[in-house]
């Protein structure tokens, strides 16, 4: 099957969004199935406002047109809500073609932390642009449960996965360098450093130990000169990530806003359990419950600092049996399911 694949993200961005459809292309391409990606890398871009490191398409109609036309793809996916996103949308519907989707970011909470705007506003144009869609793929079910309150249709539950063989399980937190001397135990987030991230309610809790953050982003340069002792690493290749991840103790997500939180599951493939808010993403990821009550993988609270210490009591070996119930195989087969013939 021939697929065209849509999206604004893609690299050199560094994002969950990006990692999932590298991984789902090389998953497919594995099945047999050609795909084609269309990416901002193809078309005259500008980058975004208030996130460098992310370009976006300028005015890409005539071009995505044209190459869509070009391709004459089996299937249309259109993997995001920006200007890629909305180009091909209307490419569609124009042509008469049917298209899946997928809700991969809550952009309206991102809009809203950024600049305030009402989030029914913001999830009355999401709904909007996925209103035409044959498939809507949603990485979690309390996502897929939401949106459906908010009046989407055509949803269909998906979910993610992780690479087990990058992701190494370590049965011991292992020093890592760069960090130099720290204090155990090693707390860490991996994300990007802006305002839909809600990493302040991490900086500010009282753990023991040390803080890492690595990421980048817009809110980066307050945070770290409010915070100096926390250890800020940046951005990092992800086989560099890898070590990182099993050089922590416990993974700490704050998050709000994330629809699944790959990060997480990365994080407990090394056998770094999460603690974290009891919300959609770690919901699913640290969903199953254990026979003496407590969740694999990590600990949920609405207080994130009980939800660290508690987390610093699972063992290494169960955060990593619980990322291995994720396959980026399973993934692809579920995607390629809720595909449709792009022509009647």
């Amino acid at each position: 099957m021939k697929i065209a694949l849509v999206t604004d993200a893609w690299m050199p961005q560094v994002n969950g969004v990006v990692t999932t459809l590298v991984e789902l292309c090389r998953e497919l391409e594995g099945m047999g199935h050609e795909v084609r990606v269309f990416e901002p890398g193809q078309f005259r871009t500008r980058p975004c406002p208030g996130y460098a490191g992310i370009d976006l398409a300028v005015r890409p109609q005539r071009q995505l047109s044209a190459l869509l036309d070009a391709f004459h793809p089996d299937a249309v996916h259109l993997a995001t809500e920006g200007p890629l996103g909305w180009a091909g949308r209307r490419h569609c519907l124009r042509r008469g073609l049917a298209f899946t989707t997928a809700f991969h970011t809550k952009f309206p909470e991102i809009i809203n932390a950024a600049i305030k705007v009402p989030l029914s506003w913001g999830y009355a144009l999401m709904r909007h642009f996925h209103r035409h869609s044959s498939g809507v793929m949603v990485p979690t079910q309390s996502v897929l449960n939401m949106l459906e309150r908010r009046g989407f249709r055509n949803l269909r539950s998906w979910t993610h996965g992780v690479d087990t063989r990058l992701f190494e399980f370590r049965a011991l937190a292992q020093p890592y360098p760069p960090l130099g001397e720290v204090t155990r135990p090693v707390s860490l987030f991996v994300g990007r450093v802006s305002y839909e991230k809600n990493i302040e309610a991490y900086l500010r809790t009282d753990l023991p130990g040390t803080k890492v953050v690595c990421g980048v982003g817009p809110v980066q340069a307050r945070l770290q000169a409010k915070y100096p002792k926390v250890r800020w690493l940046g951005l990092l290749p992800r086989d560099e990530l890898a070590k990182v991840y099993a050089a922590a103790d416990v993974f700490v997500f704050p998050s709000h806003a994330d629809t699944f939180g790959l990060v997480m599951v990365e994080a407990m493939a090394s056998g770094t359990p999460v603690a974290a808010f009891p919300v959609d993403g770690p919901l699913e990821v640290l969903a199953r419950s254990h026979p003496d009550g407590r969740t694999v993988g990590g600990a949920m609270s609405h207080d994130l600092r009980a939800a660290c210490l508690t987390a610093l009591t699972v063992p290494r070996h169960e955060a990593r049996t619980r990322a291995q119930d994720f396959s980026w195989a399973h993934a692809s087969r579920l995607f390629a399911s809720f595909l449709v013939p792009a022509r009647a």
